[in-house]
């Protein structure tokens, strides 16, 4: 996470080599209103340990609070539903003796349980938000874009657009130069021109192939665009 923020040109401050979650709360505010505010918000989500429920009060990292409850709306989730059920108890000073017992007793389980079926519900939303992208461009062959460069490896340049569509530029479709990637500044450079393309330049692409079957959107940079 630190390598991938410094390639958009912010700098992380460690303590005793640690990151502080106050430290990820000021680069997410620097990064407020900037084109790439969606892609490290979403970096840094990723990055951070996944939420895990547990029968005792643990804090929030990301938050950096000492004392947290999670709970949102008991339509949404089982979590919110116990946890809705307990405050409820407890006001009605119902919370004692052996409902008490029974509660500590079942709550590790409860919520090892509520964790392991949050991921499931996240891999699932995942997948449908990424099916649903792909069926979206399917008809859009041809068109033309502006986007950020949201990631590079050594096989393409990741470009994200507005619409939060993501693709990727294959960088053996590159022909006017030989690119290769250089990792330790998160960048793409052709070997005899020194092109460089940087996480979070403005680029303008053109949608080349989609395939619902494997899942994927690819991109042409717009100057090198084909006849379609």
């Amino acid at each position: 996470m630190e390598q991938f923020i410094r390639g958009f040109g912010y700098r992380v401050k460690k303590k005793d080599g640690e990151i502080h979650p106050r430290e990820i709360q000021r680069v997410l505010a620097e990064a407020e209103g900037k084109p790439e505010e969606r892609i490290i918000t979403r970096m840094v989500l990723r990055s951070m340990m996944q939420a895990r429920y547990t029968a005792d009060n643990q804090g929030h990292f990301g938050l950096a609070a000492k004392y947290y409850c999670h709970f949102t709306s008991p339509i949404r989730r089982y979590p919110d539903l116990e946890i809705h059920r307990l405050i409820k108890l407890t006001l009605a000073g119902e919370m004692s003796g052996k409902r008490e017992q029974s509660y500590r007793k079942k709550m590790p389980d409860i919520a090892q349980h509520c964790s392991k079926r949050e991921r499931v519900a996240e891999d699932a939303e995942r997948d449908t938000d990424a099916l649903k992208k792909v069926e979206f461009m399917l008809d859009k062959i041809g068109e033309t874009y502006e986007g950020i460069i949201s990631g590079v490896t050594n096989w393409g340049i990741y470009v994200e657009l507005a619409n939060t569509v993501e693709g990727m530029v294959a960088l053996n479709q590159l022909d006017d130069d030989y690119y290769e990637f250089d990792d330790r500044n998160m960048q793409v450079v052709g070997k005899r021109g020194g092109k460089i393309y940087r996480l979070g330049d403005a680029v303008q692409v053109t949608v080349a192939k989609v395939s619902k079957e494997l899942g994927t959107i690819d991109f042409v940079f717009a100057e090198e665009a084909f006849e379609f």
